[in-house]
């Protein structure tokens, strides 16, 4: 399956913090919307990296309390792991793997589309599995096939 089949499915969109921000201030956006990864712009056209909550464990394990009001500008990664939305979703699973990352963000040309993390991989190879294991007791039956 293509990367953006699976944008089509999902819809396309991310959220976006400002470089200025606080880190408390993400996580209750963390919170408030039930995800655990953000981009980081300053307009709607450019990005310069991420935030996930990852990276905020890591500001905490090294600045401690102070981290909290850290700016997400000192805190996030720069090296953002991207995808095509022509890309098989195997490819993205090997990004994933070697990046040690539970989040792409999935480009169209220049544009950032959207984000696959690592439950759209999972739920997409749940339902495969499910279809597979449904076919394939549709074959012993005989049934849906002529």
């Amino acid at each position: 399956m293509l990367v953006g089949e699976i944008m089509k499915n999902k819809g396309v969109g991310v959220i976006a913090v400002a470089p200025d921000q606080t880190m408390v201030e993400v996580l209750r956006l963390f919170r408030d919307n039930n995800i655990g990864f953000v981009v980081v712009s300053q307009s709607n056209d450019e990005y310069l990296g991420s935030l996930s909550e990852r990276d905020c464990c890591n500001a905490v394990a090294e600045y401690g309390a102070e981290a909290a009001m850290m700016r997400v500008a000192d805190v996030m990664n720069r090296n953002v792991a991207t995808c095509s939305t022509r890309d098989l979703l195997p490819v993205v699973m090997g990004i994933m793997t070697q990046r040690r990352t539970r989040h792409v963000l999935v480009m169209d040309g220049g544009d950032v589309v959207g984000v696959v993390s690592i439950g759209d991989v999972v739920k997409h190879r749940l339902d495969e599995a499910q279809r597979t294991e449904q076919d394939l007791q549709d074959y012993i039956c005989g049934t849906r096939y002529h």
